[in-house]
């Protein structure tokens, strides 16, 4: 970032920026590097499918939980299911539900802008994806933007206690599968979990392709929707946000959408929006067509 875009930022941001608060930022930190232990137990089959399980299971909590729920409302499940998903997002440990959902509806309200949390045009790629977190500017969360769901005294809970839940996994890979599994089910796991999300906030703000025309920068990835089971269709979720779907069309892989559909078959979500065809056309970007070059005849 220039020094023309730190000139128009507040000083206490830029302090935020340049010093992450690091008494609080410990157990992230620890939680990196306890991933190095990973180069010191034997590697097998069964630690490689833990820890693909453990990252599609809270990857799932955060996209289909944490954003396309709590954040968008999305679509409709019950109350016991509700908790699940703030369960599995807790998990994950990037906070409650009302913490990470009151700060993600200021990031669609202010997108791209000096207000957004974590924009890297506004601010700078390390802000946007990790540093953001780790200052102090965040901590807390507006409360005004998530009333619709702190007037349940079971997410006020998890959102006040939100590490329980990923205490819980700790123990649940070792008792398992011994330290090992510690290591492979929950410390590279959580590490990954972290980077392929925070590179919705970060990464699809830079990179990929624009669909349609909307008032920020977002783009689609096809790389960033496989890791982050769709949420990579940054640009058509900035389009139409509350779509239960980032995969508008067939080819644009979204398994987190294929799970809430099976789900609607047993009838545990319903009511999944998906935008319509006017949606779909609205604001949609002409494709850019390269022009044919002419061949010249060379005469003998």
């Amino acid at each position: 970032m220039g020094v023309a875009a730190h000139a128009e930022m507040p000083i206490e941001k830029i302090k935020s920026i340049n010093f992450p608060n690091w008494l609080k930022s410990f157990p992230f930190i620890v939680l990196h590097l306890a991933c190095l232990s990973a180069l010191f137990v034997e590697f097998s089959w069964s630690l490689f499918y833990l820890c693909l399980g453990s990252y599609l299971v809270r990857m799932f909590g955060i996209t289909a939980g944490y954003h396309r729920y709590f954040s968008h409302r999305a679509y409709k499940t019950t109350r016991w299911f509700q908790f699940v998903l703030a369960w599995l997002g807790c998990s994950a440990l990037q906070k409650g539900p009302l913490w990470w959902a009151s700060h993600h509806r200021d990031h669609h309200k202010y997108s791209d802008t000096p207000e957004d949390p974590h924009s890297p045009h506004r601010t700078s790629f390390w802000w946007s994806h990790v540093g953001w977190v780790l200052s102090n500017d965040h901590a807390d969360y507006p409360g005004n933007n998530i009333q619709d769901f702190s007037k349940y005294p079971e997410l006020r809970f998890l959102s006040n206690y939100h590490w329980i839940p990923g205490i819980f996994l700790a123990v649940l890979c070792y008792l398992w599968m011994g330290f090992p599994g510690l290591v492979w089910g929950f410390f590279v796991s959580t590490v990954l979990v972290y980077h392929c999300t925070f590179f919705i906030n970060s990464l699809t703000h830079l990179v990929g392709v624009k669909r349609f025309e909307t008032s920020d920068e977002s783009r689609n990835s096809l790389i960033l929707a496989i890791l982050t089971m769709g949420e990579g269709w940054h640009n058509n979720h900035h389009h139409y946000q509350s779509s239960a779907n980032q995969g508008f069309y067939w080819w644009e892989i979204d398994l987190s959408y294929y799970i809430l559909y099976g789900l609607s078959c047993f009838g545990i979500v319903w009511e999944l929006r998906k935008p319509g065809e006017k949606a779909l056309n609205f604001r949609r970007r002409k494709p850019i067509r390269k022009k044919k070059k002419k061949l010249t005849k060379i005469s003998a």
